[in-house]
């Protein structure tokens, strides 16, 4: 199987995107995952036990990882992330940066790793992509209607920033390279999903001055605010009955974080610090705190049984830098490690009937650093 190249994560604070960031769809450039990645990341000692269709642990995960089966590497080298399945369950559309793109694009394959496609124009950067009900078009966010090239990075010299860029737009596509565009105000619009039902996209704005989450029709109209507080609202993802959505949010938590949030968002940057998860109803009624646990939590999905949610968080890493994925009861109690790998896990995503689990991993990296695609059979 061909290497691939893929995000990277927020090893800091926050659900990136890596990401999707990213960023849960964060988005984040290639340049920007690079410098999350572990320095200290294991060598690719393993990578000669991998090739296509051959699972990375013989045929299970770490024993710990009791809830993974089967785990395989569909994705071999470089960055690539936020992975998510078609409505069947067939197939996998994710971003990735490689060989010959400075910046990620849209790539579709099987969820065996098989029939690998570039579906994103080339020009620009994209990210945060997902299919429509009928799998015959997909959306994602790309900034090709500023430039076409890659945008430039962020100045590091103030601390770690994520780029929240102000072409980012949102587009419709029917796999050929026809684009409908759906977002056309001023500034970052990103991080969109579908509902179940395949009718309504929930997503990330800065039209009305702040990073809010807002909800359209899958044409584009439509358009209704769902958050009203000052902060970073993002990731969000629809429950299983699509009655629900879950999120993540970072806040201010006085008036000099205020100052500088908004500082650095009229700079179209955000600074990544403590991330808690929050669930709401899809109209963007009674939103509730899960998680405060002071790390970085982000790229939630919901368990099949609409009662938890799976999550990645550096919640067991005192130096804050691993990732894992828990699940925690929408009440915040119950929460529960799912994978004890020592590098990034992340962007949790389970097959429509269940069964299945993709993520991205650090694990097996050939180089440090590396992100690829992993599935798994999800056992309970």
């Amino acid at each position: 199987m061909k290497s691939n190249e893929t995000l990277v994560f927020p090893i800091t604070a926050k659900d990136a995107s890596a990401r999707r960031g990213t960023e849960e769809c964060a988005p984040a450039s290639s340049e920007d995952r690079r410098r999350r990645r572990l320095s200290w990341l294991p060598a690719s000692h393993l990578v000669s036990l991998v090739c296509a269709g051959i699972s990375v642990f013989g045929s299970e995960p770490p024993a710990a990882e009791k809830y993974l089966k089967n785990l395989r590497q569909l994705t071999f080298e470089g960055e690539n992330a936020e992975a998510y399945f078609s409505s069947d369950g067939r197939r996998l559309v994710f971003q990735s940066t490689r060989a010959g793109w400075p910046c990620d694009q849209i790539y579709t394959m099987g969820t065996d790793g098989s029939g690998l496609q570039q579906v994103s124009t080339g020009k620009g950067r994209t990210t945060c992509a997902y299919f429509l009900k009928n799998g015959k078009r997909f959306i994602y966010s790309s900034t090709h209607l500023g430039s076409p090239e890659c945008p430039s990075k962020p100045d590091y010299s103030r601390g770690y920033v994520w780029p929240i860029d102000k072409h980012f737009d949102i587009f419709l596509s029917d796999f050929k390279g026809k684009l409908t565009r759906l977002t056309d105000t001023p500034g970052y619009d990103a991080e969109a999903t579908i509902s179940p039902d395949g009718r309504k996209i929930v997503f990330t704005s800065v039209r009305d001055g702040d990073l809010e989450l807002y909800s359209m029709n899958v044409d584009g109209t439509g358009v209704r605010r769902l958050t009203h507080h000052v902060g970073y609202d993002g990731g969000a993802f629809y429950s299983p009955d699509g009655r629900k959505i879950v999120y993540r949010a970072s806040s201010p938590t006085d008036e000099k974080a205020k100052a500088r949030y908004q500082a650095l968002l009229a700079e179209h940057l955000v600074e990544p610090r403590q991330l808690d998860l929050y669930v709401m109803n899809a109209d963007g009624s009674n939103p509730v705190q899960v998680t405060n646990n002071r790390a970085a939590n982000f790229c939630p999905f919901f368990h099949p049984d609409g009662k938890r949610i799976i999550f990645a968080s550096n919640v067991g890493d005192p130096k804050g830098r691993n990732f894992d994925l828990y699940l925690v009861n929408l009440d915040g109690t119950g929460l529960e490690r799912v994978t004890f790998n020592d590098t990034f896990d992340g962007f949790p995503m389970f097959s429509p009937d269940g069964k299945r689990l993709v993520f991205a991993s650090n694990r097996n990296a050939r180089q440090p650093g590396d992100t690829n695609v992993f599935i798994a059979e999800w056992y309970e």
